[in-house]
């Protein structure tokens, strides 16, 4: 054997084992030898064996046990196994066949007997994998059938082109001649220079072989996508002297979804540029041409609403089809409108994910754009049926027309693309028209998102600290950090003014995951300094986002590990908004903290849309009541609401903090109905490290209690 054939032995008696590897090398075989069930498994799983002869009566996990633990990822034909067994029938040979065994030997082992076997099984894997080669060969010559075939004579300089290849691109066999300038000269102007060189580098350099796709002109003016590969014959010197190979034609694979049937981004984006230059043209020659003179069009984006936890819940196979199924229904949509009005002309595509472009021209103005743009949302009120299932999905359309005055595709794109985005963020109105406002819009997000990431690799976001305070003893409870940007030139920023944006783009994970630890960094100096008088706590506030797309409990304990604060000092401030869609995920990350012996707030109480069922249902420690209630407390009967949230929150066994406490007879108000805790600019606004070391130190409020 010129190939070593691989075996391997799993045998618990060492006479026998030792003795039939032996007979076995001697006859070329790669022998591996296994004492037992486990560790045979474990080879038989980590190695590429071509035979596996198997004892069945072995102690622990016996050769059946094992048997049946190959053919769970290892055909017959894969990995055939040969069964050894004292006993020459039975039920343990019936049940080892049903299991997957290919043959077997009965003990004392005839050598001769088995090794005939051995051969045979090995002797047909060999068969079926060449069986599988030719299958393979023959597949793909069928599929080679198809290319059009061309061999270049390079010293003749004449090129032999197949009826299949001039077919291709609908030429007859008189439209070609020989000369290698009839390929080259029906290359698209975009790709010519690069095919040229592709040929040219090939031919010199001698290595591997030939690939290249580019586009060719058909002979009705049209251009098709084409694979073309290539192989050179060589003299002894390495010259090419002949050049061979084929093109296919590849166009519906470049400008087809495969998933929808729709117009991909590659055609989309090439229908658009010509409507642009339709549009661009002026009248003179939009007469000469039989173009109409400043022909409009308008590009409307459809983009789905949530249609990420769609995939979650349907999984991608269902997702996809209902992908498939929304691009049937506009389809037929604007396909009738069309036929309708049959002057318009369309262009559907989906450019990818949940996204779809419509390309209208002829009468492609805004009035039009706009009311099939609401035709098009009217469709999406119907369910879609999806295997037997109902499903509901929402869209919002995105318009840009030809009237802005457009040069490039990607401009076009850009707009509408924001005008969907602006469309999305509306609850009521779901189809925006871009202007030129939404623009100036992007790009001063852009600016500050620009910003934003270089103030936290310069260190420009710090924490600042208000102070929460016991309206029973005036002593300073915790703080509450809050994120503040020191910008350059407008100096210290408040979150709201860029908090959202952060959000957004995803910088929030890194600035809250920042704010987390300098914050437990903060209450473990605190508390170094000055002991008992230290503040129990501080609260850091978290997004939605974070306690939902994140693994928020692990990200918590690895920020208490790194600053060696206790896990009893830390409290986070979380919203409704956290809950909203998988009440019962939240719960298990609440409940997960508690268990740590993180705390946890429910900050804005009373500004959402279930407080009282997550009061109930929620492991929180603390509701803070919302400034809000706390504003218009005085002035109005706005004190009823917040003497029952208090009572509400101390029934359940919360503590409450009040939030935006601003004038001393808020403070009175709240002390009588009996609230915990305040913060708010009546007692301090957020202040620095310095600033609160120093509230820390003096205990204002304390001091007047006492007085009092």
């Amino acid at each position: 054997m010129t190939d070593q054939t691989s075996l391997l032995v799993i045998e618990d008696n060492d006479a026998n084992r030792d003795a039939l590897s032996r007979r076995l090398r001697t006859r070329g075989y790669a022998v591996t030898e296994a004492s037992d069930g486990a560790e045979g498994l474990a080879l038989a799983e980590s190695g590429a064996f071509d035979l596996v002869l198997l004892d069945i009566g072995m102690p622990g996990m016996n050769g059946l046990h094992v048997l049946e633990q190959i053919r769970r990822t290892r055909s017959r034909t894969e990995l055939p196994v040969v069964m050894a067994t004292a006993r020459s029938q039975g039920a343990d040979i019936v049940e080892a066949f049903r299991l997957g065994a290919n043959d077997y030997v009965a003990k004392p082992i005839d050598f001769a007997v088995a090794l005939a076997r051995i051969e045979t099984h090995l002797a047909h894997k060999q068969a079926v994998r060449d069986l599988r080669a030719s299958e393979e060969r023959y597949a793909l010559a069928v599929q080679g059938a198809n290319d059009g075939l061309w061999d270049w004579d390079l010293h003749k300089k004449a090129v032999y082109w197949s009826p299949r290849w001039k077919a291709i691109l609908g030429c007859d066999t008189s439209d070609i001649s020989s000369e290698p300038e009839e390929w080259f000269s029906r290359v698209h102007e975009d790709d010519v220079n690069r095919v040229r060189a592709a040929v040219h580098v090939y031919l010199q350099s001698g290595q591997g072989h030939f690939e290249s796709e580019h586009r060719m002109r058909h002979r009705n003016g049209s251009y098709r996508w084409v694979r073309c590969r290539g192989a050179a014959v060589r003299d002894a010197e390495r010259v090419a002297t002949r050049f061979a190979g084929s093109i296919a034609d590849i166009t519906d694979s470049k400008i087809v979804d495969p998933l929808t049937g729709l117009a991909n981004r590659l055609l989309f984006v090439d229908v658009l540029e010509r409507a642009i230059q339709r549009a661009r043209r002026p009248s003179a020659s939009a007469t000469a041409s039989s173009e109409k003179p400043g022909s409009s069009f308008a590009l409307l984006v459809i983009g789905l609403d949530r249609f990420r936890s769609v995939n979650e819940s349907l999984g991608p196979v269902m997702a996809d089809r209902l992908l498939a199924a929304v691009a049937r229904r506009l389809y037929a949509m604007v396909r009738g409108d069309a036929t309708r009005r049959a002057t318009r002309s369309f262009t559907l595509a989906r450019l990818g994910g949940d996204e779809f472009t419509l390309l209208l021209e002829d009468q492609g103005d805004a009035a039009n754009a706009l009311r099939l743009a609401q035709q098009l949302l009217d469709e999406f009120r119907r369910q879609f049926d999806i295997d037997d299932r109902h499903v509901f999905v929402s869209a919002a359309v995105g318009i840009a027309v030809s009237s802005t005055g457009y040069e490039n595709a990607d401009d076009v794109l850009r707009d509408a693309a924001l005008a969907l985005s602006r469309a999305k963020s509306n609850a009521t109105h779901r189809c925006e028209l871009f202007d030129p406002a939404m623009r100036h819009a992007a790009l001063s997000r852009l600016r500050v998102e620009n910003e934003l990431r270089q103030a936290m690799n310069s260190n420009a976001l710090l924490l600042h600290y208000q102070p929460i305070v016991s309206l029973g003893s005036g002593a300073i409870e915790g703080f509450e950090a809050l994120i503040r940007y020191q910008h350059v030139s407008r100096g210290l920023v408040k979150a709201a003014d860029f908090i959202g944006i952060a959000e957004e783009t995803g910088i929030i994970f890194d600035i809250e995951r920042r704010a987390l630890v300098d914050a437990c960094r903060q209450i473990r100096l605190w508390q170094q300094q000055f002991g008992a008088a230290a503040p129990s706590y501080v609260a850091v506030n978290l997004s939605s986002r974070r306690f939902t797309e994140r693994d928020l409990v692990s990200e918590v304990r690895s920020a208490l590990e790194e600053t060696g604060a206790q896990a009893y000092s830390l409290k986070l401030e979380i919203t409704e908004a956290a809950f909203i869609g998988d009440v019962a995920k939240g719960r298990a990350t609440l409940a997960a903290l508690r268990a740590m012996g993180v705390s946890c707030s429910l900050d804005d109480f009373g500004t959402g849309y279930s407080s009282l069922s997550y009061l109930q249902g929620l492991p929180v420690n603390t509701v803070k009541v919302d400034q809000s209630f706390i504003a218009k407390m005085v002035e109005t009967a706005g004190a009823d609401m917040v003497r029952a949230i208090v009572a509400l929150a101390h029934t359940f066994h919360l503590d409450v903090v009040a939030e935006g406490v601003e004038q001393p007879d808020q403070a009175e108000m709240l002390r009588r109905f009996d609230c915990d805790f305040v913060q708010g600019y009546h007692y301090s606004p957020p202040v620095d490290v310095a600033r609160a070391d120093a509230l820390i130190s003096q205990q204002p409020w304390r001091a007047v209690r006492d007085a009092a």
